[in-house]
């Protein structure tokens, strides 16, 4: 498990995006779309993902397979069951606080 992402679902992108820019000087790392853009966290690995989307935010782990990280460790409560994302698969799961983290795998983007 890597910690990749930060997420942080927004209502509008473009004042979010300006925010993160030319308010904190953080540099664009890629982007999807018109809904969903990353910025990168300077001296880290990690980037803050910004989405135009209603799930809640929460750290993003990239693992090797959701499935198969999944299916190792049964006892997590999978709130958003897996679902396809460009490159791979995320699923959300709750801690026992009821905080929302994801795990990721990106086997395409290899």
């Amino acid at each position: 498990m890597k910690l990749t992402f930060i997420y942080a679902p927004v209502a509008e992108l473009a004042p979010t995006i300006a925010y993160y820019r030319d308010v904190l000087g953080l540099e664009e790392g890629w982007r999807e779309g018109d809904h969903t853009v990353s910025f990168q966290l300077p001296d880290s690995d990690v980037q803050v993902m910004v989405s135009v989307d209603d799930a809640p935010a929460g750290p993003m782990y990239l693992v090797d397979d959701v499935a198969a990280f999944l299916a190792a460790h049964p006892a997590l409560d999978v709130a958003v069951p897996i679902s396809e994302i460009p490159d791979g698969h995320v699923a959300g799961i709750l801690d026992p606080a009821g905080n929302f983290s994801y795990v990721l795998d990106q086997p395409g983007a290899a």
